[in-house]
């Protein structure tokens, strides 16, 4: 007797409810009954029901209960601030409150975390969406109070643009570069604020420096904090950086927002900006 393993085509993977079917082949002699046979063995948490399908085909169809008990207990898990994220299960896709999201690394002098900011966008009158803030990356430094200890309430800061984040991703090992902000530029108070930080290689090729340089008048401030970045943890940065990167830009939800199947989405991109294709030209 031949035994064919079937998954339905139309069941996805991430349905909560897979199940095995089990068909036996129509071309061999059909047995009349079940009866007498020693039963499948399952796990304690498995239900099995048997049931006739049509043209004399019998399917086996395993539940595992316990697996989507664990899937709907962990399906909220719960941030640090109390924001939770819950998952759908119907395959729709996600919704969540807030989700932080942060990498750090820690060394002897001072511990740096990155951060990434989000987009902004504006609505129009027509009802589309304008990206009027490009997003960014928080660099934040805190010196070291003690063995493992470091006081964040000395940090300071540095947002590095999507420009800014190129030239990282760009770095060479025995490169470097060297970026300024002043926070009040255009403003009364701009110059009384001054932020240098450079990225600099190792002395003997390991890594680079981040050094953060901060001049501030207004609080009669000056302070350097530096921290050593090897090649290991400064691929994994470059990493981030490279993933992040589109969704500074908001290209994620012009993606999100396209749709091949809308008829006057076509029209409208044919008869406005027809005449602005390369190749039409």
């Amino acid at each position: 007797m031949m035994l064919q393993l079937r998954m339905p085509s139309s069941s996805p993977v991430s349905s909560p409810n897979p199940r095995l079917f089990c068909f036996r082949d129509s071309s061999s002699s059909p047995e009349p009954s079940l009866r007498g046979r020693r039963p499948l063995s399952t796990r304690k948490t498995s239900r099995v029901s048997l049931a006739r399908a049509p043209h004399g085909r019998a399917p086996l169809r395993c539940r595992q209960p316990e697996y989507f008990d664990q899937q709907q207990r962990f399906a909220a898990p719960a941030s640090s601030d109390g924001s939770t994220t819950s998952f759908s299960r119907s395959g729709g896709g996600t919704t969540s409150t807030r989700v932080f999201v942060g990498h750090s690394i820690y060394k002897g002098k001072a511990a740096l975390t990155v951060e990434p900011r989000s987009p902004e966008f504006t609505s129009l009158d027509s009802g589309a969406y304008k990206l009027s803030r490009e997003g960014f990356v928080l660099l934040q430094f805190a010196p070291a109070a003690g063995t493992r200890v470091y006081d964040w309430s000395r940090k300071q800061v540095f947002s590095l643009s999507v420009t800014e984040i190129g030239n990282l991703i760009a770095l060479g090992p025995r490169d470097s570069c060297e970026f300024f902000h002043d926070p009040f530029k255009g403003k009364s108070d701009e110059g009384k604020v001054r932020k240098v930080l450079k990225v600099e290689p190792l002395p003997d090729g390991s890594g680079h420096f981040f050094n953060l340089s901060v001049q501030n008048k207004l609080m009669n401030l000056d302070e350097s904090i530096y921290i050593p970045v090897t090649k290991a943890e400064y691929t994994v940065l470059i990493s981030a950086f490279n993933f992040i990167l589109p969704y500074l830009l908001g290209w994620h939800a012009y993606a999100n927002s396209i749709k091949p199947n809308d008829p006057n989405r076509a029209n409208s991109a044919n008869s406005r900006y027809g005449g602005d294709f390369e190749w039409s030209r």
